[in-house]
């Protein structure tokens, strides 16, 4: 059906979507389909449903990267077709931390003259209910609080939440049991070690660390979910004794010291103090970190998709440079850092695929719109890898003795592949 509402609305998309930014763009590079059926836009393209009014309103109140938002996990607007597609054709739209959108008068003026024609004009409405309050944080734990069961769909069956390693692995388990390798090679444990991992989400570098490698953990995590998964698991493996999951804060770390520590960022940034991980760690003791990071120079702090539906506190990437240097500054020695932006975004498409096959399932475990926000950071987060404009960079370090040597250095390198850009 040519004609009808998708005829008006699609030109209105183009300015709310895209603002002064559409001079180079004749129409969006999408079909568009109308709650009345009408459809307008190239054949064989991702298609955005704009199911309700409501969708057109919240964008006439948050042009841009909020107001899609806000309609695609409140289900008022949907996405056909290769979500990839879908958001890489407005990925302006979606540039955490870019400017927000810019209407001039005359667009303004037109736009609401249409809305008023389409019926979608009124208060604004309010944020779906897994948007954060505005200046408060809600549930510490944000998206990461949801059932085991959940993660373990999307995750996979090991729920490891680390970037794997696909360098020779056929799939997604394979690539994250050599990533978990790899990291304990590079650390070169040894029986009776102390460990202390960041960020043990579910467990599966701690428990495959302590099984293989005989070493005792200490992982701090978000939620108590993962805690109590945590132990359910070790105490089937007959681990208890050597994993120990503990509360997020960094004080539950105790005094040390560890003979290495571990933080594998997953989907979210790692913001640590570096001094309290000098404290820890033993002379001669090793730090890897993965962390992602943004290019440097001029960044605009503003409220957006990641810091209002994620990770509150930490959603706002820095340079590798900051990070290295506050390493440094607090007295650790960089031994080596890799970049791990393709091997990233390809595991952040794995994670989304799962999400995608077993969708009806998630979206009972984890709420329809959890599940939406899910999906949309994982596409959202790919892209952005691929694009150079986020990276991710693994990062090793060690704590010298008071005669300046290293004590046992950190083995292998981490892949490097395609850094420019990162």
């Amino acid at each position: 059906m040519p004609d009808g509402v998708a005829s008006r609305l699609a030109p209105l998309l183009t300015k709310i979507m895209l603002g002064e930014d559409r001079d180079a763009v004749v129409e969006l590079p999408i079909r568009v389909r109308a709650w009345d059926g009408s459809s307008v836009g190239p054949a064989g393209a991702p298609t955005f449903v704009v199911r309700h009014r409501r969708a057109l309103r919240r964008l006439l109140w948050k042009p841009g990267e909020m107001g899609l938002v806000r309609a695609y996990v409140a289900g008022e607007l949907d996405i056909e077709g290769d979500v990839f597609a879908a958001l890489g054709a407005v990925q302006r739209v979606m540039r955490s931390g870019d400017r927000p959108i810019v209407l001039s008068s005359d667009d303004k003026r037109d736009i609401v003259k249409t809305a008023v024609t389409l019926g979608a004009v009124g208060p604004e409405p309010k944020p779906p209910p897994e948007e954060f309050p505005s200046g408060r944080h809600g549930d510490a734990a944000g998206p990461l609080g949801g059932p085991a069961e959940f993660f373990a769909r999307m995750l996979g069956p090991e729920m490891a939440h680390g970037t794997g390693r696909w360098d020779q692995a056929v799939d997604l388990e394979d690539a994250q049991r050599a990533a978990v390798e790899s990291v304990t090679l590079r650390l070169d444990l040894f029986r009776g070690a102390r460990v202390l991992d960041l960020n043990a989400g579910w467990g599966a570098f701690a428990l495959h660390a302590a099984e293989q490698h005989g070493v005792r953990v200490i992982g701090l995590v978000r939620t108590g979910e993962q805690g109590d998964h945590i132990r359910a698991r070790a105490e089937a493996a007959g681990l208890a004794d050597r994993v120990e999951p503990r509360s997020w804060d960094l004080a539950t770390a105790g005094d040390g010291p560890y003979d290495a520590i571990v933080g594998l960022s997953g989907v979210e940034a790692l913001e640590r103090s570096t001094e309290r991980l000098y404290e820890l760690l033993a002379p001669g003791g090793r730090l890897l970190l993965q962390q992602p990071v943004r290019r440097p120079g001029p960044h605009r702090v503003r409220r957006t998709f990641t810091t209002s539906y994620m990770f509150p506190e930490d959603g706002e990437l820095r340079p590798l440079g900051e990070i290295v240097g506050e390493l440094e500054d607090a007295g650790l020695e960089v031994r080596g850092v890799g970049a791990l932006r393709e091997q990233h975004a390809r595991t952040l498409r794995a994670w989304a695929a799962n999400l995608q096959r077993r969708w009806t399932e998630c979206a009972e475990l984890a709420g329809p719109g959890r599940a939406r926000v899910w999906l949309l950071y994982l596409a959202a987060s790919a892209l952005a890898c691929e694009s150079g404009r986020i990276g991710v960079h693994e990062i090793c370090a060690v704590r010298r003795d008071r005669d300046g040597r290293a004590g046992v250095t950190l083995v292998g390198e981490p892949a490097v592949q395609g850094a420019a850009g990162s």
